[in-house]
């Protein structure tokens, strides 16, 4: 596993966030993951606004592998966490969980990719993430 520390943020489950039956939509913990994210990016001292118009880029998903493990339903209170795994010169992966308690509902391996603004093509890190970021 990694060394880098575990961010953490709470997520109450909503209505609009489930089915019928009350149990989350799978497509609702990828918003959870994403909220996480952008929370985990601002303790760095950056939003995703910040970091567009600052440092001329920003971090697009390339792809995600999600384990969906137990279930979360109406009302719970989530943790869901965000974990650096590996930074490369433009690439990020970020190890990502969706807990109840100490239950482990959802697992994700997340691919981001730091992109220019303006074209959209793969871009160094910028160099003030990357020191934060160090093991």
């Amino acid at each position: 596993m990694t060394k880098h520390k575990v961010f953490s943020w709470p997520v109450r489950v909503y209505f609009q966030d489930t089915d019928a039956g009350g149990v989350v939509y799978h497509a609702s913990y990828v918003n959870f993951m994403e909220r996480a994210r952008t929370e985990w990016l601002r303790t760095f001292g950056y939003s995703n606004a910040g970091l567009m118009k600052e440092l001329g880029v920003v971090f697009v998903v390339r792809s995600m592998k999600l384990e969906y493990l137990k279930p979360a339903l109406l009302d719970d209170m989530l943790e869901v966490t965000a974990q650096i795994k590996e930074v490369g010169r433009s690439r990020l992966v970020l190890l990502q969980r969706v807990c109840r308690g100490e239950a482990v509902l959802t697992e994700a391996e997340v691919h981001l990719v730091c992109v220019a603004v303006e074209t959209f093509k793969p871009v160094s890190v910028p160099d003030v993430l990357k020191v934060q970021w160090k093991d």
